[in-house]
Protein backbone atom coordinates (compact mmCIF):
# COMPACT_ATOMS: atom_id res chain seq x y z
CA UNK A 1 0.00 0.00 0.00
CA UNK A 2 1.43 3.31 -0.81
CA UNK A 3 1.96 5.91 2.12
CA UNK A 4 -0.66 8.00 1.58
CA UNK A 5 -3.05 4.82 1.98
CA UNK A 6 -4.45 3.32 5.18
CA UNK A 7 -1.47 2.19 6.93
CA UNK A 8 0.84 5.67 5.50
CA UNK A 9 1.99 7.10 8.78
CA UNK A 10 2.39 3.33 10.70
CA UNK A 11 4.27 3.62 13.59
CA UNK A 12 5.75 0.27 15.14
CA UNK A 13 7.01 -0.28 18.64
CA UNK A 14 8.87 -2.67 20.56
CA UNK A 15 11.05 -2.74 24.10
CA UNK A 16 14.24 -3.70 24.52
CA UNK A 17 16.21 -5.03 27.47
CA UNK A 18 19.69 -2.57 27.87
CA UNK A 19 22.35 -2.63 30.72
CA UNK A 20 20.73 1.13 31.07
CA UNK A 21 16.97 -0.29 31.97
CA UNK A 22 14.10 -0.88 29.31
CA UNK A 23 14.25 1.01 26.25
CA UNK A 24 11.47 1.78 24.40
CA UNK A 25 12.42 2.22 20.07
CA UNK A 26 9.66 3.31 17.79
CA UNK A 27 9.87 3.04 14.14
CA UNK A 28 7.48 4.64 10.74
CA UNK A 29 8.57 3.67 7.64
CA UNK A 30 10.71 6.40 7.53
CA UNK A 31 12.87 5.24 10.33
CA UNK A 32 13.47 4.71 13.55
CA UNK A 33 11.48 7.71 15.37
CA UNK A 34 11.85 7.72 18.64
CA UNK A 35 13.66 5.97 21.85
CA UNK A 36 12.52 6.10 25.10
CA UNK A 37 14.75 5.28 28.47
CA UNK A 38 13.04 3.66 31.60
CA UNK A 39 10.31 2.37 29.67
CA UNK A 40 8.52 1.12 32.36
CA UNK A 41 5.03 0.31 31.76
CA UNK A 42 3.57 3.90 32.96
CA UNK A 43 6.44 5.63 31.10
CA UNK A 44 5.66 2.96 27.67
CA UNK A 45 2.21 4.24 27.75
CA UNK A 46 2.52 7.94 28.13
CA UNK A 47 4.63 7.70 25.24
CA UNK A 48 3.02 5.71 22.87
CA UNK A 49 0.12 8.38 24.01
CA UNK A 50 2.22 11.12 22.87
CA UNK A 51 3.86 9.36 19.81
CA UNK A 52 -0.15 8.89 18.47
CA UNK A 53 -0.67 12.56 19.46
CA UNK A 54 2.15 14.06 17.83
CA UNK A 55 1.78 11.51 14.76
CA UNK A 56 -1.57 10.93 14.44
CA UNK A 57 -1.77 7.42 14.46
CA UNK A 58 -1.89 4.82 16.85
CA UNK A 59 1.42 2.93 17.51
CA UNK A 60 1.45 -0.86 17.27
CA UNK A 61 3.24 -3.18 19.16
CA UNK A 62 5.54 -5.14 16.53
CA UNK A 63 8.64 -6.99 17.56
CA UNK A 64 9.19 -8.71 14.95
CA UNK A 65 8.74 -6.15 12.03
CA UNK A 66 11.00 -5.41 10.06
CA UNK A 67 10.99 -1.59 10.77
CA UNK A 68 12.31 -2.31 13.73
CA UNK A 69 14.37 -5.47 13.57
CA UNK A 70 17.53 -3.63 12.54
CA UNK A 71 17.24 -0.86 15.10
CA UNK A 72 17.01 -3.55 17.96
CA UNK A 73 19.41 -5.17 16.27
CA UNK A 74 22.23 -2.42 15.98
CA UNK A 75 20.97 -1.72 19.58
CA UNK A 76 21.78 -4.71 21.35
CA UNK A 77 24.69 -5.04 19.65
CA UNK A 78 25.74 -1.38 20.64
CA UNK A 79 24.92 -2.38 24.52
CA UNK A 80 26.93 -5.90 24.02
CA UNK A 81 30.16 -3.05 22.95
CA UNK A 82 29.70 -4.94 19.47
CA UNK A 83 28.68 -1.69 17.81
CA UNK A 84 29.79 1.82 17.88
CA UNK A 85 27.79 3.33 15.44
CA UNK A 86 24.41 3.81 14.08
CA UNK A 87 23.93 2.99 10.49
CA UNK A 88 20.13 3.33 10.37
CA UNK A 89 17.41 5.45 8.96
CA UNK A 90 16.02 8.04 11.15
CA UNK A 91 12.88 9.49 11.23
CA UNK A 92 12.92 13.30 12.27
CA UNK A 93 9.16 14.25 12.09
CA UNK A 94 9.17 14.46 15.50
CA UNK A 95 11.76 17.31 16.07
CA UNK A 96 12.21 20.55 13.81
CA UNK A 97 14.21 23.73 13.63
CA UNK A 98 17.62 24.36 15.82
CA UNK A 99 16.50 21.43 17.17
CA UNK A 100 16.73 19.50 14.39
CA UNK A 101 19.69 21.01 12.80
CA UNK A 102 21.58 20.53 16.34
CA UNK A 103 20.67 16.86 16.62
CA UNK A 104 21.47 16.09 13.12
CA UNK A 105 25.41 17.32 13.43
CA UNK A 106 25.42 15.48 16.90
CA UNK A 107 24.65 12.34 14.93
CA UNK A 108 27.05 13.10 12.26
CA UNK A 109 29.82 14.61 13.79
CA UNK A 110 30.90 13.24 17.40
CA UNK A 111 31.49 10.01 17.09
CA UNK A 112 31.97 6.98 19.61
CA UNK A 113 34.17 7.61 22.67
CA UNK A 114 33.93 11.34 21.83
CA UNK A 115 32.25 14.19 23.95
CA UNK A 116 31.86 17.92 22.85
CA UNK A 117 30.54 21.13 25.12
CA UNK A 118 27.58 22.77 24.28
CA UNK A 119 29.28 25.63 23.32
CA UNK A 120 31.41 23.83 21.11
CA UNK A 121 28.40 22.39 19.22
CA UNK A 122 26.26 25.58 18.90
CA UNK A 123 29.34 26.90 17.28
CA UNK A 124 29.45 23.71 15.03
CA UNK A 125 25.93 24.88 13.88
CA UNK A 126 27.11 28.24 13.21
CA UNK A 127 25.04 29.65 16.87
CA UNK A 128 28.07 30.67 18.70
CA UNK A 129 26.23 31.84 21.76
CA UNK A 130 23.72 29.36 21.71
CA UNK A 131 25.24 27.17 24.13
CA UNK A 132 22.10 27.05 26.13
CA UNK A 133 19.79 26.32 23.23
CA UNK A 134 21.73 23.30 22.28
CA UNK A 135 21.08 22.34 26.02
CA UNK A 136 17.18 22.84 25.27
CA UNK A 137 17.72 20.71 22.23
CA UNK A 138 19.71 17.89 23.96
CA UNK A 139 16.32 17.44 26.59
CA UNK A 140 14.25 17.59 23.52
CA UNK A 141 16.13 14.50 21.53
CA UNK A 142 13.31 12.01 20.11
CA UNK A 143 15.94 9.84 19.48
CA UNK A 144 18.42 9.41 22.45
CA UNK A 145 21.30 6.53 22.28
CA UNK A 146 21.59 6.36 18.70
CA UNK A 147 20.90 10.02 18.49
CA UNK A 148 23.93 10.54 21.15
CA UNK A 149 23.10 13.34 23.43
CA UNK A 150 25.13 11.54 26.39
CA UNK A 151 28.03 12.92 24.77
CA UNK A 152 27.50 16.38 25.26
CA UNK A 153 29.11 17.53 28.11
CA UNK A 154 29.64 21.08 29.90
CA UNK A 155 33.04 22.81 28.88
CA UNK A 156 34.27 23.23 32.64
CA UNK A 157 34.25 19.41 32.53
CA UNK A 158 31.39 18.79 34.54
CA UNK A 159 28.62 16.30 32.68
CA UNK A 160 25.66 18.43 32.07
CA UNK A 161 22.23 17.62 32.33
CA UNK A 162 20.46 14.00 30.91
CA UNK A 163 16.76 13.35 29.85
CA UNK A 164 17.78 9.90 31.09
CA UNK A 165 18.91 11.04 34.09
CA UNK A 166 22.61 11.34 35.06
CA UNK A 167 23.04 8.21 36.37
CA UNK A 168 22.25 6.77 32.95
CA UNK A 169 24.32 9.44 31.23
CA UNK A 170 27.45 8.31 33.26
CA UNK A 171 26.71 4.45 32.02
CA UNK A 172 26.68 5.38 28.69
CA UNK A 173 30.05 7.30 28.78
CA UNK A 174 31.02 4.67 30.60
CA UNK A 175 30.07 1.99 27.85
CA UNK A 176 31.92 4.38 25.46
CA UNK A 177 35.42 4.83 27.81
CA UNK A 178 34.90 8.24 27.96
CA UNK A 179 34.41 7.68 32.19
CA UNK A 180 35.56 5.07 34.42
CA UNK A 181 33.23 2.35 35.06
CA UNK A 182 31.14 3.33 38.25
CA UNK A 183 32.79 1.32 41.34
CA UNK A 184 29.49 0.77 42.87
Amino acid sequence: MDSHGQYGQQVVWAVVGSDIGPLLLAATREGLVNVVFHATEGVRDKALARLAERLGTEPVEAPGSPLLAEAIRQVEAYFSGERRDFELSLDWSLISGFNRQVLRELASGVPYGAVVGYGDLAKRVGQPGAAQAVGVAMGANPLPVVVPCHRVVESDGGIGGFGGGLETKRKLLALEGVLPEPLF
